[in-house]
């Protein structure tokens, strides 16, 4: 079982880009790994922007820059394009972000963030402009994410915003179920309907 996810409070890491693949979420080179080592992940996302050509910290990309922080990602749009792999969502689960906010999802990682216990939250570019200006002007401004009512809002300017979700995911996410453990959870309903349908 997972950790349960209802309401969270965070600043935000800001990533004002449009069109982030797989692939800049984590490099092909490090999909050898077999089984998911969340620090592993975690400790390469973006690893070709985090570093330099000669392997030394860019200091100006947004990860390496201490003022930021908090487990919100706010991204572009389409976020998540590319190769369907599961790896980029275990970076990001592994980063410690426990939601991403774009105006737009790559169907694939969007699922695969879901799967992984990361909320991917959808809103207006309109909404998403306003939200990467108050970061950008304030690092330590916070946004706030209801999944019961499925709402998030700026808390430095109170602008809010309803998103969508399945609504299957939405509960297990709520109750920190994974797919098997949801199947798990109704094993004596599946036992009885099987004994009587033998």
């Amino acid at each position: 079982m997972k950790q349960k996810f209802d309401i969270i409070e965070s600043t935000c890491v800001p990533l004002p880009l449009d069109n982030v693949d797989t692939d800049q979420i984590i490099p092909a080179r490090f999909l050898k790994a077999t089984t998911r080592d969340e620090k592993f992940f975690g400790d390469n996302l973006f690893c070709d922007w985090r570093h330099n050509p000669d392997g030394s910290l860019n200091k100006d990309f947004v990860l390496n820059d201490p003022s930021y922080g908090g487990c919100i990602l706010v991204a572009g749009k389409n976020f998540g394009s590319g190769s369907s792999r599961e790896h980029a969502a275990w970076a990001i689960a592994g980063y410690g972000f426990r939601a991403v906010i774009a105006s737009s999802f790559a169907d694939i990682h969007k699922n695969n963030e879901l799967n992984n216990f990361v909320l991917p939250v959808t809103v207006s570019e309109g909404f998403l402009k306003e939200l990467h200006a108050t970061i950008a002007k304030d690092h330590g401004a916070k946004v706030r994410i209801e999944l019961p009512s499925q709402t998030v809002t700026n808390l430095t300017t109170g602008s809010s915003e309803h998103f969508e979700i399945n609504q299957y995911k939405k509960f297990c996410l709520m109750n920190g179920l994974d797919d098997i453990d949801y199947l798990l959870s109704h094993k004596k309903d599946i036992e009885e309907y099987e004994k009587a349908h033998a």
